[in-house]
Formats: C-alpha cells, sequence, structure tokens
C-alpha cells in the first residue's frame, strides 16, 4: 500500500466556479507528485460558471481512499448557498476526522460556516456580514478580514483570491521549494515584467 498521500481531490458543484481552483488544480496536476481527482454527490458530470462540463471521478458515496488523500478543494459557485448538500457535510466531517487538509473559497466557505466548520478555526470568506446571516454561526469572534486564512488544517479565501488561496494550498502541499513557489505568486500577483 502506497503511504504517501498524494490524491488532491476538487470537489464540484453545479455551477462551480472554475476559475477559483484553477491556478492550485493546474500546478499541482502538471508539477508535482499529486493528482487531481474531481470529486461531487453523483457521477453525473458537472458544469461550471463558465460552461466547462467537467466529468466526475469520483462520488462522495463511494470515496474511500482517505488514506491516500492529501487535500479536498472546495470551489465556489452559485448552489452554495441554496442548498444544504448534507451528504457534503458528512464527507467533510470524515475528511476532519481523518486530519485531510480542506481548502474552500467563496461560496464555498459559506457552506463550511453554515454547517459549523468555521466555528473554531480562524477563518474568512466573502464578509463577516454575509457569514452572519447563516443560521447558527458561532464563529465571529474568529473570522479574519483577509484575502487568505489558513487554520486547523483549513484554508479559506474570498472570492478574489485565487492566486493567495493557490499559493497556501502550494505551502501546504509542498509543490516546490519554498523560492520557486514565492517566484509564482509574485509572477501571477504582480505580473512576470
Amino acid at each position: 500500500m502506497n503511504l504517501i498521500k498524494n490524491e488532491v481531490l476538487i470537489l464540484l458543484t453545479h455551477q462551480w466556479c472554475d476559475w477559483e481552483g484553477s491556478y492550485a488544480i493546474a500546478v499541482i496536476n502538471s508539477f508535482s507528485d499529486y493528482v487531481v481527482k474531481t470529486i461531487a454527490i453523483d457521477h453525473m458530470p458537472k458544469t461550471s460558471m463558465g460552461g466547462i462540463r467537467a466529468s466526475v471521478d469520483y462520488s462522495i458515496e463511494e470515496y474511500d481512499n482517505f488514506h491516500n488523500l492529501a487535500l479536498v478543494i472546495l470551489p465556489g459557485g452559485l448552489s452554495w448557498e441554496e442548498n444544504q448538500y448534507e451528504e457534503i457535510a458528512l464527507f467533510v466531517k470524515k475528511l476532519k476526522a481523518c486530519n485531510i487538509l480542506i481548502a474552500a473559497i467563496c461560496g464555498a466557505t459559506y457552506f463550511l460556516c453554515k454547517h459549523g466548520f468555521l466555528d473554531s478555526v480562524k477563518h474568512t470568506g466573502d464578509s463577516l456580514d454575509y457569514f452572519k446571516g447563516a443560521e447558527g454561526y458561532k464563529g465571529e469572534h474568529l473570522y479574519i478580514p483577509a484575502q487568505v486564512v489558513v487554520d486547523g488544517g483549513i484554508i479559506t479565501a474570498n472570492e478574489t483570491a485565487a492566486v493567495e488561496f493557490a499559493y497556501e494550498i502550494f505551502k501546504l502541499l509542498h509543490v516546490d521549494s519554498e523560492e520557486e513557489m514565492s517566484q509564482w505568486y509574485h509572477n501571477f500577483k504582480n505580473g512576470a515584467v
């Protein structure tokens, strides 16, 4: 059995934000020893906000490869606020129990918020007022108005932080040397010219 955790999942929902995870998954899948796979509540292809139709490698119900799983990315999207996604909440509970890293951006942070996953870790999202609208949210004292926050095995980012989000994922996964990752961040944040 392979004891090196080398799988990264991107969890797709209806109308997921394709650009929010694109920097992270492209670099991870192309320039590291990690392999990116897709997961969703079922095997039906999911169409992004940009109209990209993505196939699904795993359904949440069948996934049991936690010993090989390094991180799960939850991109934002239009469906996080309007759906409870109880099956995804149960999956995230399994991830937490197995100490798997979780990276959520934009609307996916709201999903984590409304299910109580951010009540005991420092976090960010699109706005504190937005989170306060989630019934049962108890993490207000841990909310940080920032592009990205990393705490307790959870990365959270607001909707404008795709570059920062990817950079924090790269650092947690050690996808390259610190110098190379820092150079990548500088180039994509500020331009290479």
